[in-house]
């Protein structure tokens, strides 16, 4: 079976060539579901969910706990403009929309963005989440990253390299109030 990153390339794929070859622009999250119906499973969270229990990856090795495992986090922060959310989200820091949900046509939105290793959900629901909530999102490669920013021209936010004793990043705040710090640890022992 193929992994969690082949199928959302199978996604993106499938995207460029039905616009290209049919003229049809499907969003990323129904190319999603389809490729999740290829692989015989009702919805792409399945998928998911299987792909991750396949891989194994992370699972406790005290074989007194063999069935308990613990997978990342996944923040949920809290949203007022879905226009706003997918500028910033999106369009600047270069995250992509796996899925959207609402109850109704009328009602709040609830998303998964996603880029990298990185997985968040967005909500416009009351009481999912409180603004000015921060997320501590350790990374790789910051210098690359806080360049690619700033050459996006996001009128809102040109970050800048800050530093401390275990760490260097870039810290962002969203429309909405939220802090998002992505760093790079400069000693071994900073990322446990």
């Amino acid at each position: 079976m193929r992994t969690f990153r082949d199928a959302k390339a199978m996604a993106k794929a499938l995207r460029t060539e039905a616009l290209d070859r049919q003229q049809v622009d499907l969003s990323h999250s129904e190319a999603l579901e389809i490729v999740a119906r290829q692989f015989g499973f009702d919805n792409w969270n399945i998928l998911a969910a299987k792909i991750t229990s396949e891989t194994g990856d992370g699972g406790d090795t005290n074989q007194e706990n063999a069935g308990l495992r613990l997978t990342p986090a996944i923040p949920i922060l809290r949203i007022f403009s879905e226009e706003k959310a997918k500028e910033f989200y999106v369009d600047f820091l270069g995250c992509t929309v796996d899925w959207e949900h609402r109850f109704e046509d009328n009602s709040p939105l609830y998303l998964q963005v996603s880029r990298s290793e990185l997985t968040l959900h967005l909500s416009e629901h009351h009481g999912d989440a409180s603004p000015g909530s921060t997320v501590y999102i350790w990374m790789s490669g910051v210098d690359e990253f806080q360049q690619e920013l700033i050459g996006k021209n996001y009128r809102y936010a040109k970050p800048g390299i800050t530093e401390d004793s275990w760490s260097r990043g870039v810290q962002l705040g969203d429309p909405f109030g939220n802090t998002l710090r992505f760093a790079e640890p400069t000693d071994s022992r900073s990322k446990a």
